[in-house]
């Protein structure tokens, strides 16, 4: 740091200021110490800074399945957020479904330094609730139903609940249903607003059907659903089964939607180009990564006052993969 301050002609304290990107700088002196830094190879040493700021400048995430489509954006909209504050993100993948695995995760973590911990629970764990060193910052996303912790979620109730309504109202006398995989959060509350919206408007309930969130099970799905000539409505949990499922009806010679309507969940970017374009429910992952990273912030920053919940609405997006049921239908 004196030989920065000694080539850019500033005191020691204008270089901690620039390091620390400080304000109270002007551009010009920053523009003298940031080449300096550059021409002598300067690094701050973080082990000293956070000494004097308390912060290590680094989010770590825990998350599951990160092939998902959901998990990969949640995750790509919280290394942006991060990046924004001035954090960098280290990022541990785990597969185990228990709680001890998280825990060793976040012991992991914790070891490298890290300010605060994002926890994508988007699968349900061995055990019902979940236990976090108590001494580190933790926001929990896509889970966490009991609200032991901050969180951010997406209202996937609301989510499946417009999908179905909008089908009914198209004319349809039930949806069936293709569900994301048993053990995970979202699956499990689209399944449940799936049923309960069925129910409250007196349509039959069929049995569900269930996926592994992959375009390769939505078509094995589809091919059982293009056989069954009663269906004229299906909700597929997520939009790659959807994809799918739009491919084996097609090929087993149902027409989209005038035989049957087919709807997804998510709207990734390829679902306004499929064939036909995927009616959907879209989620905004940009929104969940900045809430994560701010209520981590508020928590580090040691700001209490504010929300320790946020809700993200997702939007039916309707496309013409839907439309009324064809005359005769006896669905």
């Amino acid at each position: 740091m004196a030989d920065v301050a000694t080539m850019a002609g500033v005191s020691s304290q204008t270089v901690s200021r620039v390091a620390n990107n400080r304000e109270n700088v002007d551009a010009s002196t920053r523009e003298k110490v940031l080449s300096a830094m550059q021409t002598l190879g300067y690094r701050p040493n973080t082990a000293a800074r956070a000494l004097v700021t308390g912060r290590f400048g680094a989010l770590g995430v825990v998350s599951f399945d990160v092939g998902a489509h959901g998990n990969a954006r949640t995750l790509a909209a919280i290394a942006d957020a991060a990046r924004e504050a001035d954090f960098s993100v280290n990022f541990m993948g785990i597969r185990a479904q228990t709680e001890a695995a998280v825990r060793r995760a976040f012991q992991h973590l914790m070891l490298q330094s890290v300010d605060g911990i994002v926890l994508v629970e988007s699968q349900m764990l061995d055990t019902p609730s979940l236990h976090l060193p108590p001494s580190m910052p933790v926001v929990v996303a896509d889970g966490d139903t009991g609200h032991r912790y901050p969180n951010v979620d997406f209202d996937q109730a609301h989510g499946a609940h417009s999908v179905v309504s909008h089908l009914l109202g198209l004319g349809h006398r039930t949806v069936w249903h293709l569900a994301g995989p048993r053990d995970s959060f979202a699956a499990r509350r689209r399944s449940e607003s799936w049923e309960r919206t069925l129910a409250a408007a007196g349509a039959p309930v069929p049995p569900v059907l269930y996926g592994d969130w992959t375009a390769e099970s939505g078509y094995r799905a589809g091919l059982g659903i293009a056989r069954r000539r009663e269906v004229t409505a299906v909700f597929a949990a997520n939009d790659q089964m959807a994809l799918g499922m739009l491919r084996a009806l097609r090929e087993s010679g149902r027409d989209v939607p005038g035989d049957i309507s087919v709807a997804g969940f998510d709207d990734i970017a390829e679902a306004a180009y499929l064939h036909p374009p995927l009616t959907t429910v879209h989620q905004d992952f940009e929104v969940v990564g900045r809430h994560c990273v701010a209520l981590l912030l508020d928590q580090i920053e040691g700001r209490t006052d504010g929300p320790r919940r946020r809700a993200v609405e997702p939007v039916l997006v309707v496309r013409s993969s839907t439309a009324p049921p064809p005359p005769g239908a006896s669905a």
